[in-house]
């Protein structure tokens, strides 16, 4: 059928009426409402929240359970039962009675509660909740650890640290769905920008959200979650002894920041390389003669081996790395640097030792970047990249493995114990997986334009307003 062009003119004038309204309407659509206040969005009640598994005690027997509310929760209790298929496991739950400590935060005040489950079975399921007898949290389910070395996994992240809620929270949901049997959770320091802004903790919890109260976490603390200026005025952030509670077996001082625990043939290391560092070494260097473990895993958030010059922990290396290299300690997690780098095995100044050897990481897994400078102890390196690990305990075998934000595996590698010499290092890097790294700027000769680079390498990224020196 034949259209005439006069009744296609028509309809086309039909058309422009219709849409000129319509992106008239556009261009007068409101302005957006009000941001709101940081108080309101993070306001305590009598429900609880910021539920989060630590551990003070042994992982196979015991388990520690911390959760905020308002100031009018004074009896803190919490129920548990083994788990079971079905629903009937709330007839036998069992009820604890918790301890609470008042916190003052720049947005108010709160309630932190603290319980310890003990005489647990191990590698036993369990179910808990915790409230005040007629407010509570949903049921959370936890395992405990075997008695003796068992195959598992774990999950690391380096420095979370910035926009927590929207650009770290896929990092930890990415991390749970690729290994959600994981057991514990590392966090190597700068979990949040500023110690003492309970905004930032309240967005470093819901970004963690429900996964807290099913994986325990064992967190390092990081220059971040210092506040002041001089050795002699900087703490630790009002925030972290409250939320978290840990093992208090560390030096005398740094309780819940120094500490160590066992975990099915692993023994798991955290140091406080904020201060103190020389104490530390004789605690150290004791935890490490007296370990039954076939494997070690050290972490602390300043790295041995920096990923940029200029950024040396030279005191941490002094004191730190001959009882790490004497002790042939396998793993050692790291943060600070906000980009990745993984070494080989290193055995320090001694290289003739036969038996010696430890492999450095360094990782972030938060969205502030910085640059990296290529050093030949690095095996495998990235810039501007967010990054997890998983990493595998079975045996005499360790897999470790660095994914990004999509769940694609970046770095990978296995460690093979063999009794009386060095571990053995199997590389595992996918073959068709480039290093991610900062094209260099263009050089120009000095007769001709400067030109800008068609791809810029940009300084490190630079503070927000109020964000602490790096």
């Amino acid at each position: 059928m034949k259209v005439s062009p006069r009744k296609l003119g028509l309809a086309a004038a039909a058309l422009t009426l219709i849409c000129i309204p319509l992106v008239a309407q556009e261009r007068r659509l409101p302005a957006p409402p009000p941001t709101t206040p940081a108080a309101e969005v993070h306001r305590p009640s009598a429900v609880p929240d910021r539920v989060i598994l630590t551990w003070q005690g042994d992982p196979a027997r015991t388990q520690a359970v911390t959760w905020r509310t308002g100031v009018r929760v004074q009896m803190p209790i919490g129920q548990i039962a083994e788990a079971e298929a079905g629903p009937l496991f709330t007839r036998r739950a069992r009820m604890r009675v918790g301890t609470s400590t008042p916190l003052v935060s720049d947005l108010g005040t709160a309630y932190y509660h603290t319980l310890q489950f003990d005489g647990l079975q191990p590698a036993t399921q369990y179910v808990y909740r915790v409230g005040d007898g007629a407010n509570w949290s949903e049921w959370f389910q936890f395992r405990t650890a075997s008695e003796g070395p068992e195959p598992f996994s774990f999950i690391y992240f380096g420095d979370a640290q910035n926009d927590l809620k929207s650009l770290w929270s896929r990092i930890v949901r990415e991390a749970y769905s690729e290994a959600p049997r994981a057991r514990f959770i590392i966090h190597a320091g700068d979990l949040v920008n500023r110690a003492n802004r309970d905004e930032e903790w309240g967005e470093w919890f819901q970004a963690g959200g429900w996964v807290n109260g099913m994986v325990p976490s064992v967190p390092t603390p990081g220059n971040h979650e210092y506040e002041g200026g001089t050795s002699l005025t900087r703490r630790i952030s009002r925030h972290w002894r409250p939320q978290f509670a840990l093992p208090e077996n560390g030096p005398p001082g740094l309780e819940e920041t120094t500490y160590a625990f066992d975990y099915q043939g692993v023994r798991i290391i955290s140091l406080n390389s904020n201060e103190r560092q020389k104490e530390q070494t004789a605690w150290l260097e004791s935890q490490l003669s007296n370990n039954p473990n076939r494997w070690t895993v050290l972490t602390f958030h300043h790295p041995v081996y920096s990923a940029a010059k200029g950024r040396e922990n030279t005191g941490i290396r002094r004191e730190w790395e001959p009882v790490i290299r004497k002790h042939r300690v396998d793993l050692v997690l790291q943060g600070h640097d906000h980009t990745y780098a993984r070494s080989n095995l290193r055995v320090g100044v001694n290289r003739r030792d036969p038996k010696g050897g430890t492999v450095y990481v360094v990782s972030v897994s938060g969205p502030k970047m910085y640059n990296l400078e290529r050093e030949t102890w690095m095996a495998r390196a990235a810039e501007d990249t967010q990054l997890y690990q998983i990493v595998s305990v079975e045996g005499d075998r360790l897999r470790y493995e660095a994914r990004t934000a999509l769940g694609d595996v970046y770095d990978a590698f296995d460690l093979e114990k063999r009794p009386g010499r060095t571990n053995r290092l199997i590389e595992r890097v996918p073959e068709d997986v480039p290093e991610r790294l900062r094209q260099p700027a263009v050089q120009v000769s000095p007769a001709a334009p400067a030109a800008p680079p068609a791809t810029p390498n940009p300084p490190a990224t630079p503070n927000r307003p109020g964000e602490q020196a790096r």
